[in-house]
């Protein structure tokens, strides 16, 4: 049986114009071996898999071929060329710094060095991984790479530049390889199939080049791996289920639910997705990248952007155009807060559960925003009863639904602070106030709201005073706490924070009422009770208390003459 051989070694390229997706790179070591203008140091660093080491055999090889071609490749003819290719060269030394990164190594090769080449004109030394090498090691190369015999050439490859000594750095010509794009990955892997007759969908080969993260290596290993899975014949549900890989048609589903708010569909994608393996998180994550790819695909001129197959990048278009902007806009902001939220979670299942309840209350907000504002003069309280049952599903809150397409204005609307409670008997003016304001906004005047909602402006509170780090420090360690609709409680820790939150009281109540909609929003500051009592500490008092509670010991004390410590 003919031994097999894998994809990356069977298909590795032998010309720089089979190298793949590094087109400046080798054009311009194409150009130094035709003009003669060869550095005695190169540097080539980069993700793994992308041809640094390809590249360096390649170069080798060519600046030592007998009779170069007329766009100077190597005739793979002449001895030097057969020499390479049948791995029997001695021009052409490759050392593994990641397990060769001693001093005494690179002694070695700096022996070796001084030996010039029996044919050819260069002796190449390639240093794989050469960031491993030692402290002692870079020092000990430091001499022969700044002047090496005019017959020596060292290639370096690196996957970690940074960790590169500066002396090594300046001493080389540094060649930085790209990650392969997802476009030029498929082009090849297609191109292998063909030559392997092997028939696969597009789409197939899009989740590999997905998957390998810009490593054309990678891409080739998955590749065998589908191949050793499928046969001849490789679909795209195949590709899914060998890789597990989390499908993007959960996504494109789970949007076009959110625009018709079914709550209930979107639970249960959700939970067809957990059932499936898929941690939650990763659902978020790659639901964020999701949208964001719907709104890079609204403008022609942006949806270029999209590294992925023509076929799914139409796919996105078309769910882009029946996506509004604003809904895109809130949606990623709804889940970015998710996202953060998620790791800190108890409940990680119900953080996103709830993201997702949201996101479903969003699909008439850009319409239905500026409605009340047209109907305020007729309608003052009746406007939110009779819209509010149309709007959300029917498991739902009424108010909900038209706060939450609000609720990413809070930070720019600065938000509640309170009110002094002695203002609410002494100076009942302050009060209504900001209700002679309201009626300006007559439907919004008495909205309901929630404790989040509540929360939430709260926070917003801290963009309104960022020049007072004293109130800073009370708005971030308390919280009020809703005791009725119009009546809210704030426990503070002492008089001092109390007096603090009174200096402005009424700027905070005039930005409550305003977010929150509620001219009637009443907050009472209360001070927690201490005990006062004075407590035992040194050896007399407690010996005084214990005394107080028994006689008896003042006389045990005396007969047996005991002093107190």
């Amino acid at each position: 049986m003919e031994q097999y051989i894998v994809s990356a070694r069977k298909y590795r390229p032998t010309t720089f114009e089979s190298v793949v997706g590094q087109r400046a790179l080798t054009d311009t070591l194409r150009n130094a071996i035709r003009q003669n203008h060869l550095a005695h140091a190169y540097l080539f660093c980069g993700p793994r898999g992308v041809g640094k080491t390809t590249c360096a055999r390649i170069f080798a090889k060519t600046i030592n071929c007998l009779n170069p071609t007329a766009e100077h490749d190597a005739c793979n003819e002449c001895e030097s060329c057969l020499a390479f290719n049948e791995q029997r060269s001695f021009n052409i030394h490759e050392l593994d710094a990641a397990s060769n990164n001693s001093v005494e190594d690179i002694r070695t090769l700096i022996q070796e060095v001084r030996i010039p080449p029996q044919i050819g004109k260069y002796s190449v030394y390639i240093i794989d991984e050469v960031h491993m090498l030692s402290a002692g090691a870079f020092n000990a190369l430091l001499k022969t790479l700044e002047e090496p015999p005019s017959y020596a050439i060292f290639i370096l490859a690196t996957t970690e530049k940074h960790k590169v000594l500066p002396t090594i750095l300046s001493r080389c010509q540094v060649y930085d390889f790209s990650r392969i794009t997802v476009a030029d990955i498929i082009a090849h892997l297609q191109y292998i199939a063909r030559q392997e007759g092997i028939t696969v969908s597009e789409e197939a080969l899009n989740i590999v080049a997905q998957k390998a993260d810009g490593g054309l290596r990678d891409a080739l290993s998955i590749f065998d791996q589908l191949v050793a899975f499928c046969g001849n014949e490789i679909k795209y549900e195949q590709a899914r289920d060998v890789l597990n890989v989390l499908d993007s048609d959960y996504y494109f589903r789970l949007v076009d639910t959110l625009l018709q708010s079914d709550v209930s569909q979107a639970l249960l994608i959700l939970n067809e997705v957990l059932g499936r393996g898929f941690d939650a998180g990763h659902f978020i994550t790659g639901f964020a990248q999701h949208l964001r790819d719907v709104l890079v695909a609204k403008d022609a001129a942006t949806i270029q952007l999209l590294e992925t197959s023509d076929t799914i990048r139409k796919h996105y278009a078309e769910q882009a155009a029946h996506c509004d902007a604003l809904w895109l806009f809130r949606a990623l902001d709804i889940i970015n807060t998710c996202d953060i939220n998620y790791r800190t979670s108890r409940n990680k299942r119900l953080t996103v559960e709830l993201c997702l309840v949201k996101l479903s209350q969003l699909t008439a907000a850009p319409v239905q925003q500026p409605a009340p504002k047209a109907q305020t003069p007729q309608a003052p309280q009746t406007s939110p009863k009779v819209q509010t049952p149309q709007t959300p599903q029917p498991g739902l809150k009424a108010p909900t639904p038209q706060a939450m397409p609000q609720m990413p204005n809070i930070p720019i609307i600065p938000n509640i602070p309170s009110i002094n409670p002695a203002a609410q008997a002494a100076k009942q003016p302050a009060v209504s106030a900001p209700d002679t304001e309201a009626v300006s906004t007559s439907s919004e005047e008495n909205r309901p709201f929630t404790l989040d909602q509540l929360y939430d402006a709260w926070a917003g509170l801290k963009s309104i005073f960022v020049g007072e780090p004293r109130l800073l420090a009370v708005l971030s360690e308390h919280r009020p706490q809703l005791i009725d609709a119009e009546h809210c409680e704030l426990m503070l820790a002492n008089p001092w924070q109390q007096n603090e939150f009174k200096k402005h009281g009424k700027k905070a109540m005039d930005h409550i009422r305003k977010v929150l909609h509620n001219s009637k929003l009443q907050l009472t500051l209360k001070v927690a009770e201490f005990d006062t009592s004075h407590r035992a500490y040194t050896a007399e008092e407690k010996y005084k208390v214990l005394v107080g509670l028994n006689a008896e010991l003042a006389n045990l004390k005396s007969a047996l003459s005991l002093q107190l410590e």
